[in-house]
């Protein structure tokens, strides 16, 4: 293999898994780690990942946060599955917390209307369970975080300390078993670690592109979720790890 041919898959292989190691991709393609350094020194150059101590991670992840219209047209089918799924952990009576997410507000726009407390921070799903006659509606004041229209900050954290739910649904923009759950801005992240605290049972909702991905603030460790609904996209390996690490799986 010439070195052209080496780099083009080390960039494929990088930008497929959203990492690589020196070690790994020495022994893959039978070549030294210090060959594996310069190739992925020449392949910084050229803006196809980022250099980090022991290898490189994809230059995707240093992109700005997308908005909220944005992430909303990406994967539409497997997130309308997904919430179709979640509706079957929606108690029948009791109470339960929506985050702020593309695929929580899909769960909002077919969330059943009948006797339940349902608690959010986010605008849009507020907005979306307003006309619901039937359901308790409290909004979780903080100021509004224009990307996310979640609200955040002190206001919100006050307001989550002193709530416990059944269920709560958590959105992530990320999941792995050795990270758990991630997100880009701090201060949406505080308020899902809080969410995730304030519920007796914490259920993720994130299709499978989420994957491996590793935003810039962890929320919750792997043992501080209990269920995460996923689409068929999920792959094997990876739905066998997090049962293996205790979260019980749902593929829609």
């Amino acid at each position: 293999m010439y070195a052209v041919e080496r780099r083009q898959e080390i960039a494929t292989l990088i930008e497929e898994r959203g990492r690589g190691d020196v070690t790994e991709l020495a022994s893959r393609f039978g070549v030294t780690p210090e060959t594996i350094r310069r190739d992925l020194t020449e392949l910084e150059g050229r803006r196809f990942l980022r250099r980090v101590h022991g290898g490189a991670i994809s230059i995707q992840r240093f992109r700005s946060e997308p908005a909220i219209a944005e992430k909303a047209a990406a994967m539409a089918t497997e997130k309308g599955a997904i919430a179709e799924a979640a509706l079957s952990f929606v108690p029948e009576h009791g109470s339960v917390l929506l985050d702020a997410g593309t695929t929580t507000l899909a769960l909002a726009r077919i969330f059943p209307d009948r006797p339940l407390t349902v608690f959010t921070h986010s605008v849009a799903v507020a907005l979306e369970l307003a006309a619901r006659t039937d359901l308790q509606l409290y909004v979780i004041g903080g100021r509004v975080r224009t990307r996310t229209l979640a609200n955040v900050d002190d206001w919100a954290l006050r307001q989550l300390a002193a709530i416990r739910v059944d269920v709560a649904f958590v959105g992530t923009n990320g999941f792995s078993v050795e990270r758990g759950l991630s997100t880009p801005d701090p201060a949406e992240a505080a308020v899902k670690h809080a969410i995730c605290l304030a519920a007796a049972q914490a259920v993720v909702l994130a299709d499978h592109t989420k994957q491996g991905e590793e935003s810039a603030v962890r929320f919750a460790a792997i043992d501080q979720f209990d269920v995460l609904i996923s689409d068929a996209g999920l792959a094997e390996a990876d739905r066998r790890a997090l049962e293996e690490a205790g979260v019980e799986v749902v593929l829609a």
